[in-house]
C-alpha cells in the first residue's frame, strides 16, 4: 500500500476537479467584464451585458457604428455555431441510442443474457458479476462518455463565441489586453474539460462500485464504455465541424482573395472555426483523456492493484490528472498575471513558455503522486504473465510521455511557425507559382513526421520495458496530464482567428487589424501544436488500448506471419487513406457549392463589393450545415463498422492486425497532413504581414506570390482541419471499440474462418 489512504484519495480527486471548475468560472467572470456600451438593450450573442465600450480607445478611428457592427457579427457567429451544434446533436442522439443498443445486445449475448455469476477471468477462484451486468453498465458508461464529450465541446464553443468580439475590441487598447482576453477564454475551456472529464469518471466509478462491490475486474471493464462514448462523439464533431468550416473557408478564399482581391472572411468561416477547432478539438482531447484513463484502469484491475483491492494505487491515473489541473492552474497565472505582453513579438514565446512551465512543474507533480500513491513494489499484468514493477518505474513512464509531448509540440511549432526557415522556404517557393508552393509544402509535411515518430517510439520502448502495457497507458496519460494548458493554448487560436475576422468585417483601423493578425498567426501555430499533442497522445492511447484488447480477447501473441493477422494489417494500413479520401472529397464538393453561392451574391446583390449592402449570411451557413451533416455519416460509418465486421466475421486475430495497421499508418498520415496545412496557412500569413524584407519582396496582398500562397493555404485547409485531426480519432476509436466488444468477438467472432 502507498502512503495515501483510500479516504484521502476519495477527497483529493473531486476537490481537484472542483478547483478546476471554480478557476474556469473565475476566468469567465474576468472575460465578461469586457463590455460594449452601445446603449442598446438587445441581448447580443445570447448574453445580457452588451459588448464593449467606446472609452479607453487608443485612437478615435473606430466609430460607434463599427462597435455596433462588431456586436452584430458576434451575434451572427454565436447563433450560427449554436444552431449548427444543436442540429448535429439531434442526429447524434439517434446514433447514441442505436449504438448503445448494439453494445447491450452484443455484450449481453456473450453468455446468452444470463443473470448468473461467472468465474472471474483473471482473479482465479472468485466469482464475478454476470455478463448481462457488464452489458448494462458498459452501455451506461458509453452514454455518460458521449454526454460529457458533447458538453465539453458545447461549453468550449459558447465561451469562444462569447470572447471573440471582446478580443477584437480589447485589441484597440493594445495587444497585451487582447492577448489576455483570448488566453483567459481558452483557459475556461481547458479547465472545464479537464475537470468535467475527471469528475464524471470518478463519480461513475464510485456509483458502479455500489453494484460491483469487490468485482473490480467487471467494474473497470464496463468503465471502458466511457472512452468509447467520448471518442465516438469526437469523431462526428471533428469530421462534421471540419467539413463545415473548410467548405466556408475554401469557398471564401477562392472567390474573395483570388478572384475579387478582397479580405475573404465570411460568417460561415468564423462559425466553422468554433464548431470544428473548438468543439471538435475539445471532444477529441476529452476522448483521448477518457481512453487513456480507461486503458490504464482496465490493465490495473487485472493486476495486483485490482486483485488486492488497493483503491489508491488503482486511482493512480485519476490522481495524475488531478495533479495536472493544479499544475495548469499555476501555469496559467504566469500568462495572465506574472508576465505582460507589450508587443506582438512576445505573443508566441509566451505561449510556448506555458508548455515548458507546465511540463517542468508536472514532472515534479508526477514524482509526488508516484511516491505517495503507489506501493514501493507491485505486479502488473503482462500478456498472461506478471511483471514486478517499482513505483519509480511508473514515474519514468508518465514523465517520458509528458516530455515526448513537449518534443512533439516544439517540433510541430518549428515546422508550422513562420518565424523559422521551413515555412519561410515554403513562402519563398510562391515566387514561381502555386505548383512549387504545393511541392515544398508536401515535402515539409512528410519531413515533419520524423522527430515526432522517434519521440513516440522512444516513449513506447521505455514505458513498455518498465511497466508493460500499463506503462504505455500512463505514458499517454502523462502526455495529456497538462491538457488544461494545452487546450487553453489551442482554443486561443480560433478565438484570435475570429477576432481578426471580426476586425476585418467591421472595417477597423489598420493598427487594430495588425494586432489581431499577429494574435491569429501565433494562434495558427498553437493550433498546430494542439493537433500535434492530440495525434501523439492518440498513438500512445491506441497502443495501450490495443494491449488491453489483446489481453481481453485472450491472445498471448499477435504473430504478423500468420495470414489471418497479416491480411488485417494491410487492410488496417489502408483505412486512413480511405477515410482521408472521404473527408477531402466532402470538403471539395461542399466548397464547390459555397464558391458558386458567393459568386452569385457578388453578382446579384448591388453594393456588396463596396460594403454598402449586407451579404446573405444565412444561405452560406445553410450550405455548410447541410453538407457537413450529410457528409459526416460515411466516414463515421467506416470507422465504427470496421471493428464490428472484422471481429465478427474474421475473428480477434484479424482485428488485432487491423488495429496495428491503422495505428502505424494513421499516425504518419495525420502528422504530415496537419503540418502541411499549417505550414501553407502560415506561409500565406508571412507574406500578408510583410514583417521582414524577404516577406515584403513577396507581397503585398494581391501579388502573384500571395495568390500562389492562398492556393496552397486552400489546398491545406481540409488537410489540417478535417482529415488530419480526424485520423487520430480513427485509430483511437477503433481500438476502444474493439476493447469494449472483445468479449463478444472472443466468444462468437471469426464466423468466416469457422465456416472454412
Amino acid at each position: 500500500m502507498g502512503v495515501l489512504s483510500e479516504g484521502i484519495t476519495q477527497v483529493l480527486i473531486p476537490v481537484a476537479a472542483l478547483i478546476g471548475i471554480g478557476f474556469a468560472l473565475l476566468q469567465w467572470i474576468l472575460v465578461s467584464k469586457v463590455r460594449v456600451s452601445v446603449g442598446s438593450d438587445d441581448q447580443y450573442g445570447g448574453y445580457k451585458n452588451p459588448l464593449i465600450g467606446g472609452a479607453e480607445l487608443e485612437n478615435g478611428v473606430d466609430s460607434l457604428e463599427v462597435t455596433i457592427k462588431c456586436a452584430e457579427i458576434q451575434k451572427a457567429i454565436s447563433v450560427g455555431a449554436t444552431s449548427f451544434l444543436f442540429t448535429q446533436y439531434r442526429y447524434l442522439t439517434i446514433f447514441v441510442g442505436v449504438f448503445g443498443a448494439i453494445i447491450f445486445l452484443f455484450l449481453g449475448s456473450v453468455k446468452g443474457f444470463s443473470t448468473k455469476s461467472e468465474p472471474c477471468t483473471y482473479n482465479i477462484g472468485n466469482l464475478c458479476k454476470p455478463a448481462l451486468a457488464n452489458a448494462i453498465f458498459s452501455t451506461i458508461a458509453f452514454l455518460l462518455g458521449a454526454f460529457t464529450s458533447v458538453l465539453s465541446g458545447f461549453l468550449g464553443m459558447k465561451i469562444a463565441t462569447y470572447a471573440n468580439a471582446r478580443t477584437t475590441l480589447e485589441a484597440r487598447k493594445g495587444v497585451g489586453k487582447a492577448f489576455i482576453t483570448a488566453f483567459r477564454s481558452g483557459s475556461v475551456m481547458g479547465f472545464l474539460l479537464a475537470a468535467n472529464g475527471l469528475l464524471v469518471l470518478y463519480v461513475s466509478i464510485n456509483l458502479f462500485k455500489l453494484y460491483y462491490g469487490d468485482d473490480w475486474e467487471g467494474l473497470y471493464e464496463s468503465i471502458t464504455g466511457y472512452g468509447l462514448g467520448g471518442s465516438s462523439m469526437a469523431l462526428f464533431g471533428r469530421v462534421g465541424g471540419g467539413i463545415y468550416t473548410k467548405a466556408a473557408d475554401v469557398g471564401a478564399d477562392l472567390v474573395g482573395k483570388v478572384e475579387r482581391n478582397i479580405p475573404e472572411d465570411v460568417i460561415a468561416d468564423n462559425v466553422g472555426d468554433n464548431v470544428g477547432d473548438i468543439a471538435g478539438m475539445g471532444s477529441d482531447l476529452f476522448g483521448s483523456y477518457a481512453e487513456s484513463s480507461c486503458a490504464a484502469l482496465f490493465v490495473a484491475s487485472i493486476s495486483s492493484f485490482g486483485i488486492g483491492h488497493d483503491f489508491t494505487a488503482m486511482s493512480y491515473p485519476l490522481l495524475v490528472s488531478s495533479m495536472g489541473i493544479v499544475v495548469c492552474l499555476i501555469t496559467t497565472l504566469f500568462a495572465t498575471y506574472l508576465s505582460e505582453i507589450k508587443n506582438v513579438s512576445q505573443i508566441e514565446p509566451s505561449l510556448k513558455r506555458q508548455l515548458l512551465i507546465s511540463t517542468v512543474l508536472m514532472t515534479a507533480g508526477i514524482a509526488i503522486v508516484s511516491f505517495f500513491a503507489l506501493p514501493s513494489e507491485f505486479t502488473l499484468f503482462n500478456f498472461g504473465a506478471n511483471k514486478v514493477v517499482r513505483n519509480w518505474h511508473l514515474f519514468f513512464c508518465v514523465a517520458i510521455g509528458l516530455w515526448a509531448g513537449l518534443v512533439i509540440g516544439y517540433t510541430t511549432e518549428y515546422y508550422t511557425s513562420n518565424a523559422y526557415s521551413p515555412v519561410q522556404d515554403v513562402a519563398d517557393s510562391c515566387r514561381t507559382g502555386a505548383a512549387t508552393n504545393v511541392i515544398f509544402g508536401l515535402a515539409l509535411g512528410y519531413k515533419s513526421v520524423i522527430i515526432p515518430i522517434f519521440a513516440i517510439a522512444i516513449a513506447i520502448y521505455i514505458s513498455f520495458s518498465l511497466a508493460a502495457m500499463y506503462g504505455i497507458a500512463v505514458a499517454a496519460l502523462g502526455m495529456l496530464s497538462t491538457i488544461a494548458t494545452c487546450l487553453a493554448i489551442d482554443a486561443y487560436g480560433p478565438i484570435s482567428d475570429n477576432a481578426g475576422g471580426i476586425a476585418e468585417m467591421c472595417g477597423m483601423s489598420h493598427e487594430v487589424r495588425e494586432r489581431t493578425d499577429a494574435l491569429d498567426a501565433a494562434g495558427n501555430t498553437t493550433a498546430a501544436i494542439g493537433k500535434g499533442f492530440a495525434i501523439g497522445s492518440a498513438a500512445l492511447v491506441s497502443l495501450a488500448l490495443f494491449g488491453a484488447y489483446v489481453s481481453r480477447a485472450g491472445l498471448e501473441t499477435v504473430d504478423v506471419l500468420t495470414p489471418k493477422v497479416f491480411i488485417g494489417l494491410i487492410v488496417g494500413a489502408m483505412l486512413p487513406y480511405w477515410f482521408s479520401a472521404m473527408t477531402m472529397k466532402s470538403v471539395g464538393s461542399a466548397a464547390l457549392k459555397m464558391v458558386e453561392e458567393v459568386r452569385r451574391q457578388f453578382n446579384s446583390i448591388p453594393g456588396l463589393m463596396e460594403g454598402t449592402a449586407k451579404p446573405d449570411y444565412a444561405t452560406c451557413v445553410k450550405i455548410s450545415t447541410d453538407a457537413s451533416l450529410k457528409e459526416m455519416i460515411p466516414p463515421g460509418a467506416l470507422v465504427l463498422l470496421t471493428p464490428l465486421i472484422a471481429g465478427t466475421f474474421f475473428g480477434v486475430e484479424t482485428l488485432a492486425g487491423v488495429l496495428a495497421g491503422s495505428l502505424v499508418s494513421g499516425v504518419q498520415v495525420a502528422i504530415s497532413a496537419s503540418n502541411t496545412g499549417g505550414a501553407w496557412d502560415n506561409a500565406k500569413k508571412y507574406i500578408e504581414a510583410g514583417a521582414s524584407e524577404h516577406a515584403v519582396s513577396l507581397g503585398p496582398k494581391g501579388s502573384d506570390a500571395h495568390k500562389a500562397a492562398v492556393i496552397g493555404d486552400t489546398v491545406g485547409d481540409p488537410l489540417k482541419d478535417t482529415s488530419g485531426p480526424s485520423l487520430n480519432i480513427l485509430i483511437k476509436l477503433m481500438a476502444v471499440e474493439s476493447l469494449v466488444f472483445a468479449p463478444f468477438f472472443a466468444t462468437h467472432g471469426g464466423l468466416i474462418f469457422k465456416l472454412l
